[in-house]
């Protein structure tokens, strides 16, 4: 489900958040499906339950999750989070747009990168 890499320099309920949001944004967890309670998490990853409930805290947040009392966590509807997310992720796309742009990356590179990843390619190198 998760995989930590406990030498990275990420912090670890950072690499969980982002495992659980992979598994949503890519529908391996689908809507409204209950996520492994907080225990059962970090018996699973061997590690302090305080960390999952971070994560969990976190995505909930950002609205890829929901929590119902007494009950557990589970996937938001897509649309949902589609919205919120969409927004940080183009303030974040700007700003390093405008970053790469003052450090003279060329606005064409640029744009085939862009069309490339939209077509399912990914892009590895500057040459491309």
């Amino acid at each position: 489900m998760i995989q930590l890499n406990f030498r990275d320099a990420k912090p670890i309920y950072e690499q969980i958040k982002d495992g659980l949001r992979r598994l949503v944004v890519t529908g391996a967890v689908r809507k409204d499906e209950k996520l492994p309670s907080v225990r059962e998490l970090a018996t699973s990853l061997s590690i302090n339950p305080n960390t999952i409930q971070k994560a969990y805290r976190e995505l909930e947040q950002e609205g890829y999750i929901y929590t119902v009392a007494g009950k557990g966590s589970y996937a938001a509807e897509r649309a949902d989070v589609a919205s919120r997310r969409n927004d940080e992720l183009m303030k974040e796309f700007d700003e390093i747009v405008k970053e790469l742009l003052y450090l003279c990356e060329d606005k064409d590179i640029l744009i085939r990168r862009i069309e490339e990843l939209a077509k399912g390619g990914e892009q590895s190198d500057r040459s491309k």
